[in-house]
């Protein structure tokens, strides 16, 4: 089970998914900017852009279904009412009018392009993401979070949902079936937290006898985790798990960055997560390091190397395990 948001997610399932694994995504439905905010804000709908971007990520590779896929991710950009738009996020909203709800809509969305496994909307409740700031201040809705302008001296204290928000009871059963439970990479109060808000997620995650995997962000995010290091990602998400016990692994990326991008990145108020092993070891039980960079214009976790070391980790424990009961 991958759980977080559509860029976070959209990394981890493109690169497991063509490996020996049962994927499902569960996907924040907070959304509030761009195509997935004026379909909400005007239709009513849950937003559809996440979901898009994982269904996206599980569509086969090859060439019957990669048409249709790069028509999900298409995005207008002329237009009067179109102009922004993902086609995606049109369809997947016509689909919930014909179909009747979110749910059914996803669900003939995943047939149409075959995916390799199951995206479920964490929630079905229409619900908007707040924070509350150090200073009292509350910024409500998820993209007003994301592309916070002001204040960004001022650190998130807390973010929650109002109304509150009841788990698709599909989650659930994912997450008590689940071998392994994915949080990371994403935005940490905008992609990742929204889903642990949701009532009663955390609390089977907590409850699973899933292997507890969290991948570590490269990079810090102006007004959402400025100064944050590798320990304090893990120590939110177990603060709003609401438990002390450690995560089982912490999965950091070991690749020196390109001194061009990170120029870059500085200029924008963006850079390296710290890995402070010393402080992850309480939080963590074990952190696996690896070269998960991506080579090119952005800096970006490497899909198959992210892929391939989940896998290891996995596949040792599962080896481990069975060389503890053969002896």
């Amino acid at each position: 089970v991958v759980v977080g948001g559509g860029t976070g997610n959209h990394t981890t399932l493109s690169g497991l998914k063509d490996l020996e694994c049962n994927l499902t995504a569960v996907v924040a439905m907070t959304d509030s900017g761009g195509s997935s905010g004026r379909l909400r804000d005007e239709l009513g709908q849950l937003p559809p852009g996440d979901v898009r971007q994982c269904l996206v990520a599980l569509a086969p590779d090859d060439r019957s279904t990669a048409l249709l896929a790069q028509l999900f991710d298409y995005r207008f950009n002329a237009g009067n009412g179109l102009n922004g738009h993902s086609f995606g996020n049109l369809l997947l909203t016509a689909l919930t009018e014909i179909t009747g709800n979110t749910a059914t809509a996803i669900a003939e969305a995943s047939r149409m392009l075959a995916i390799r496994g199951t995206v479920l909307p964490v929630t079905l409740t229409k619900s908007s993401l707040v924070a509350r700031l150090q200073d009292g201040t509350e910024v409500v809705g998820e993209a007003n979070i994301d592309q916070r302008k002001e204040n960004l001296d001022v650190s998130i204290d807390y973010v929650y949902l109002d109304p509150k928000a009841y788990a698709f009871t599909p989650v659930l059963e994912a997450i008590s079936r689940a071998d392994a439970i994915i949080m990371g990479p994403g935005d940490i109060y905008t992609s990742i937290v929204p889903n642990l808000l949701v009532e009663d997620v955390a609390t089977a995650i907590n409850a699973s006898e899933a292997t507890k995997i969290c991948v570590c962000n490269l990079m810090t995010k102006p007004g959402e985790s400025d100064g944050f290091k590798a320990s304090d990602f893990v120590n939110l998400i177990r603060d709003y798990l609401g438990t002390t016990r450690s995560l089982d692994y912490l999965v950091v990326n070991n690749t020196t960055f390109p001194e061009k991008l990170l120029e870059r990145y500085s200029s924008y108020g963006q850079y390296p997560v710290e890995v402070d092993l010393e402080h992850c070891k309480p939080a963590v039980r074990e952190v696996v390091q690896g070269p998960l960079l991506s080579a090119g214009v952005y800096l970006r976790h490497d899909p198959g190397a992210l892929a391939g070391t989940i896998m290891n980790i996995l596949n040792s424990k599962l080896a481990h395990a069975e060389t503890s009961v053969a002896d």
